[in-house]
């Protein structure tokens, strides 16, 4: 046994959890490696071959590093616990006229609480993944920072795990940039790592067709929904629209309509079943409130109106913002107005580098 410990490491077949799982077993850590199974595309009636983490080639190229270093490698099937929850979830949210965040919900509810079953009924004391992001013991509280790669930092889709979760987690790139990642993979002869394209889409619909996703899933969603009205702000209808589900806040392509000017989704109105428009201008809100919280730098914020950056999606920047805890949810007062708030998306509050915690929008408004 080793005195740094055992250690069950996500591995996906790509290169950042490979490379996680090397740098682990080379420090001296006792290594276990899983691949986790998802999802098999073929099931959503899609018609691409299978690619990405749950794909054939994945997890023997996951198997192949473990076997190469010397290291247990196992393969779990979840695709029933994950079908159950973040598929059902994905689709519920945008029959509900919201819009998911699948990988955000996946790895707070799937794929920690899977590998932590795992890691105990193979006496592991922590588990990992390549993740970048940094995770660090403050005052009791277990703190996710931001991973030193800004263009590779992965800290928004984290903040949902719980402390509990976070005391057994190991994050091994959070101090590396990409680049050094594939020299380490280059130095180690894992060439065919460096070369395998990244996959930058949902894992369970890989041809990026939401639209055709939903209607396998749900029988007669179309004929449910279609129908409805485009309207203007101002309340004139400009058109019919294909199902509300089928559109997001901030969408301008895809519309089908002609207004002389760019549109923009700015609303969704379910019980109406209208999808509401507007220009640029229209989609900038300066307030919305958070629920459903997980806190993590402090337990919580009552009575402390605290200054951040809060980011309302995977890629935003991020924008200066006091957030003050009030019954449960968050209320956000941004400085200046943000674009396309989509309530159903995660939103994250920063202090520094630091994850304060997040939540899902449940709406956004002008105050």
């Amino acid at each position: 046994m080793s005195k740094l410990g055992r250690v069950l490491v996500a591995m996906s077949g790509g290169i950042d959890s490979s490379v996680a799982a090397v740098m682990l077993h080379e420090q001296g850590y006792e290594v276990v490696g899983m691949t986790m199974k998802t999802w098999d595309y073929a099931s959503s009636g899609g018609n691409r071959k299978e690619t990405g983490c749950c794909s054939l080639d994945s997890i023997n190229d996951a198997r192949n590093i473990a076997v190469n270093l010397g290291f247990p490698h196992y393969i779990i099937d979840i695709r029933e616990e994950f079908g159950d929850f973040v598929i059902n979830h994905f689709t519920d949210e945008y029959i509900a006229g919201r819009t998911p965040n699948p990988c955000v919900l996946c790895n707070t509810h799937i794929k920690w609480d899977a590998l932590l079953r795992r890691a105990d009924q193979l006496d592991c004391d922590f588990i990992a993944t390549g993740h970048y992001a940094n995770l660090r013991e403050e005052d009791g509280r277990f703190v996710i920072s931001k991973g030193l790669d800004e263009h590779k930092d992965q800290s928004y889709a984290l903040w949902g795990i719980s402390q509990q979760s976070l005391s057994r987690t190991l994050f091994p790139l959070g101090n590396l940039r990409k680049t050094q990642i594939r020299e380490m993979a280059l130095e180690r002869g894992f060439n065919e790592l460096v070369q395998k394209p990244e996959s930058y889409e949902i894992c369970f619909i890989p041809d990026n067709d939401y639209r055709g996703f939903l209607k396998r899933r749900v029988n007669g969603l179309e004929a449910e929904v279609a129908g409805g009205e485009f309207v203007m702000e101002d309340g004139t209808v400009v058109g019919k629209h294909e199902g509300y589900p089928f559109y997001t806040i901030g969408q301008r392509k895809g519309l089908g309509v002609a207004l002389g000017f760019p549109a923009y989704v700015t609303r969704i109105e379910k019980d109406k079943n209208r999808v509401i428009l507007g220009n640029y201008n229209d989609l900038a809100k300066n307030g919305m409130t958070v629920g459903k919280l997980n806190m993590s730098k402090y337990a919580d914020l009552w009575g402390r109106p605290t200054q951040t950056v809060t980011k309302v999606r995977y890629n935003d920047a991020g924008t200066p913002a006091i957030i003050e805890q009030v019954e449960g949810k968050m209320v956000v007062r941004f400085q200046e107005g943000v674009h396309a708030i989509a309530p159903g998306q995660a939103a994250v509050f920063y202090e520094g580098n630091d994850v304060i915690g997040g939540g899902w929008i449940e709406a956004s408004y002008n105050e």
